[in-house]
């Protein structure tokens, strides 16, 4: 992928230093701190917006063929996805349909293909936003952010206590006996919606559509599950209904 021309000279000309955040000389906020996918055929064209975005205190990984980006997509936490549809391997609308709307993954195509029907079928393929190199750096922060704030919408309730157990949606944090207990994104958004419903029982299918949107294997639910009983220290905390799916326990 490749920046902007005057990102790209600025880049060159102040190795050293960065531009003013936008808001910041008037006290505003930098943007928050993204882990993201980058995913572009071409190395050389996605390096410079890589260092960028990691100069912007952002956590950067890169793959350069959809299978790739699928596999890092499986094994990694993301907040979001920069798409480009031009990959070696197979077409970047089937990566786009495969990761549209997965769980709380904001997608963003960022291509230089921009004519409508272009943008159409990307949209239409699942992405959230649909951006034609070469785009500022700062308009692709604020996109990412736009489109988040819509994935992420604000929980109802963001404290939810079971026994012990306690979730903090607005932290994204997971606490037993005050004790704090490292759970990957996908590990958190599965224990709050079990634990959002403490007398239901949640069918597989149901938890790989709201999480995973229906993108992974039953084994992937199975995985987690497993993973979050090691963390709490109990099979007790998740229970399993045979032939059902699984209900939020009391440890």
């Amino acid at each position: 992928m490749s920046l902007a021309p005057a990102d790209v000279r600025s880049a060159r000309a102040m190795p050293r230093r960065e531009a003013p955040v936008p808001g910041a000389a008037a006290g505003g906020p930098a943007p928050p701190v993204r882990r993201i996918l980058l995913v572009d055929g071409r190395a050389e064209d996605a390096r410079p917006l890589a260092e960028a975005l990691r100069r912007h205190g952002h956590q950067v990984e890169q793959a350069h063929e959809g299978g790739a980006a699928l596999d890092a997509y499986a094994a990694i936490d993301v907040d979001v996805v920069l798409l480009d549809l031009d990959l070696p391997d197979v077409d970047g609308l089937q990566v786009c349909r495969q990761l549209g709307g997965a769980g709380r993954t904001a997608l963003l195509v960022l291509t230089a293909c921009g004519g409508e029907l272009d943008v159409v079928r990307g949209l239409q393929a699942g992405a959230d936003d649909y951006l034609v190199k070469p785009c500022g750096l700062w308009e692709l922060q604020a996109r990412m952010e736009a489109v988040l704030r819509r994935v992420r919408p604000r929980p109802l309730s963001p404290v939810l206590s079971i026994g012990a157990l306690r979730i903090d949606a607005a932290l994204r944090e997971v606490r037993l006996g005050g004790r704090l207990i490292a759970v990957t994104r996908k590990e958190f958004d599965l224990l709050q919606l079990l634990a959002a419903q403490p007398e239901t029982v949640i069918t597989r299918d149901r938890l790989m559509q709201e999480v995973w949107a229906g993108s992974w294997s039953r084994r992937t639910v199975d995985t987690h599950v497993s993973s979050l009983r090691a963390k709490l220290g109990s099979r007790e905390w998740i229970v399993t209904v045979h032939g059902v799916g699984f209900r939020i326990g009391q440890g």
